[in-house]
C-alpha cells in the first residue's frame, strides 16, 4: 500500500532549524543553510545518518553530534570518490586501449569496430553502430573533426573510435 508524500517544502534555513531541533549542534546556522542549499538536504542527510541515535527512524542526533562533523564526513567522502573515480578512469582507459589493440591485431582490421564481419550477431552490430553513429554525428572533438575533414572512411580507426565512443558501445561489442 502506498501513501501520498506527507512532507512539505522546507527552505535551507528551516532545514537547519529542524536539524537543530533534533539535537544537531550548529555553530553557524547561516553557513549551514548555505551548505544545505548547495549540496541539498537529501544528499547531506546521508552524512547525518552515522550521528543519529538508535533507532535511526527517530531521527534524533547523538550527544556531541555537530554539523561540522557531518561536513567533515561529506568532504572526506567527496575526496575519496574523486580519488577512486580517477583511478577507475585510468583502469578503463587501459582496458579499452588493450581491447582495441588486441582486436585490431587479431582481426588485422583497424576498422574492426565498424565492420559487420567481426560480429556474430548482426542485431548487436546494428545496435553498436547506432551508438557509434549517434556519438560520431554529434561530436565536436578536434580529432573527430580532423578525421572527417581528412579521410574518406566513414568512421575513424579503432584507436580513435574505441577511446572516444561510449563505454556502452564497447560493452555492446563485448556481448557479441
Amino acid at each position: 500500500m502506498s501513501i501520498p508524500f506527507p512532507k512539505s517544502y522546507n527552505n535551507p534555513t528551516q532545514i537547519v532549524r529542524l536539524l537543530q531541533s533534533r539535537g544537531l549542534a550548529v555553530e553557524n546556522p547561516v553557513e549551514a543553510a548555505s551548505y544545505v542549499k548547495r549540496i541539498g538536504y537529501y544528499r547531506l542527510s546521508a552524512y547525518c545518518y552515522p550521528f543519529l541515535t538508535m533507532p535511526k527512524t527517530n531521527q534524533q542526533f547523538r550527544i556531541g553530534a555537530h554539523f561540522d562533523k557531518v561536513m567533515s564526513l561529506y568532504r572526506f567522502d567527496r575526496k575519496l570518490r574523486q580519488l577512486v573515480f580517477n583511478e577507475i578512469e585510468k583502469i578503463e582507459v587501459a582496458v579499452r586501449s588493450a581491447m582495441a589493440n588486441i582486436m585490431a591485431e587479431t582481426t588485422g582490421d583497424m576498422f574492426w569496430m565498424t565492420n559487420p564481419a567481426h560480429y556474430a550477431d548482426h542485431d548487436k552490430f546494428l545496435a553498436t553502430m547506432a551508438l557509434i553513429d549517434r556519438e560520431y554525428r554529434h561530436s565536436k572533438e578536434d580529432f573527430i573533426n580532423h578525421f572527417r575533414a581528412s579521410y574518406s572512411e566513414p568512421y575513424p580507426p579503432r584507436g580513435c573510435s574505441w577511446r572516444y565512443f561510449l563505454l556502452a558501445s564497447s560493452r555492446e561489442y563485448m556481448r557479441t
